[in-house]
């Protein structure tokens, strides 16, 4: 069973692009930049299928 953690998402927006960064909980969690994807519906919903599936 995968246990779950929690994390933060930042999500910088422009009309063509999102830049992606998550920050883990916690004083010492640490701080990745993904990248950006594209803005659009699909691109968002992967993104989140992604993360969910590595965080729970």
């Amino acid at each position: 069973m995968q246990q779950k953690s929690k994390v933060f998402v930042g999500l910088d927006t422009s009309k063509l692009k999102i830049s992606v960064a998550v920050a883990e909980d916690g004083r010492q969690g640490e701080i990745r930049f993904l990248g950006e994807i594209d803005n659009t519906p699909e691109a968002v919903r992967r993104l989140v299928h992604k993360l969910a599936s590595r965080h729970g």
